[in-house]
């Protein structure tokens, strides 16, 4: 399986199913010299981790995260980072009713077109499991980013939810990431534009159906005039009066703060009663027995963040290689 490795210099690759003995990452790339401890991670993974509230799937894991390789005395050698995160609650038996039919909303048939056969314990590589693994890897890109002053936070919104949760069906909603305090000078002009590479980054989450920046859609109803950003200068600093933009221009930072907005669809394993075929093209009728998240969103936010954060942190790498200057020092 290709496609499991993201970065350019900061890479990361992940690797792992839902129902195997654990995910993990490993991170080349990294400088030397970074603080880092099993500690640093477990505040974000407590974000992600299932179990963690009323939303959530009841499979409940501890996501303690153990690192391997590349850290020695509680600094990063510079070598690769080799992180992994045991599974120890996986109910495998769950699924084996539903080893031939394919799950509405879930990956099942394309797997089958583009493998011939499938992990149906959970999805397996395409689980939202694997997430962990990104999020571990998101800790130490923000421990890079705080480093320089950088900041990453995000708002979760879920905006059908009612007081009272039909627990067999499932609630989608939109996630606002802000990065705040990146400089100016950060993507590529063509290609590798950073809003491209970011929107690559989230939309590579399984839940995420549409990204946009700044204005996002509503500038397709806006004149030149009331889209453009104005550019002023403060104390010898030039800033923007608006940020319409979402911090990017022309696939560039402009230093200004980075605003991402995402939609995250409703979880798809729900218990209603659904029509679907099995593997030999027969009508079925499906109920999805398990544990089940009956939104996926508020656990998403930090997984939106670690993504985003292993992009600005990949972005300011190459940046550095954009000057002979910077080179020199």
């Amino acid at each position: 399986m290709s496609g499991s490795i993201y970065g350019t210099i900061f890479k990361v690759t992940t690797w792992g199913e839902s129902h195997g003995k654990a995910v993990g990452a490993v991170i080349d790339g990294c400088p030397a010299g970074l603080l880092l401890c099993e500690d640093d991670f477990k505040n974000d993974m407590s974000r992600r981790r299932p179990g963690s509230g009323k939303l959530s799937t009841k499979r409940n894991e501890d996501d303690a995260v153990e690192i391997l390789s590349g850290v020695f005395d509680g600094k990063t050698t510079g070598t690769p980072i080799s992180l992994i995160i045991y599974n120890k609650d996986q109910h495998s038996a769950d699924y084996s009713e539903i080893a031939k039919l394919y799950r509405p909303g879930h990956a099942d048939y394309c797997f089958d077109k583009k493998y011939g056969f499938r992990d149906y314990r959970g999805g397996g590589r395409s689980s939202g499991r694997e997430t962990a693994a990104r999020v571990a890897a998101g800790v130490v890109a923000k421990k890079i980013l705080t480093s320089v002053g950088v900041k990453i936070k995000s708002r979760a919104e879920i905006p059908k939810l009612p007081e009272i949760l039909d627990e067999s069906d499932s609630y989608g909603g939109t996630i606002e990431c802000v990065v705040s305090g990146l400089c100016a000078g950060v993507g590529e002009p063509v290609f590798d534009k950073l809003d491209a590479k970011l929107a690559q980054a989230v939309m590579s989450i399984g839940a995420v159906k549409a990204v946009s920046f700044g204005a996002g859609f509503s500038v397709a109803e806006m004149k030149g005039s009331e889209n453009n950003d104005i550019f002023y200068t403060k104390n010898g600093e030039i800033k923007k009066a608006n940020n319409n933009s979402g911090g990017i221009l022309g696939g560039i930072s402009d230093g200004s703060d980075i605003i991402i907005k995402c939609a995250v669809k409703p979880t798809p394993s729900i218990s209603k009663p659904q029509k679907t075929v099995d593997s030999d093209g027969n009508s079925r009728e499906i109920e999805i027995k398990g544990r089940h998240d009956i939104s996926i969103v508020p656990r998403a936010a930090v997984v939106v963040e670690a993504m985003t954060a292993i992009t600005v942190v990949d972005g300011l790498l190459v940046k550095m290689t954009n000057r002979i200057e910077n080179l020199k020092n």
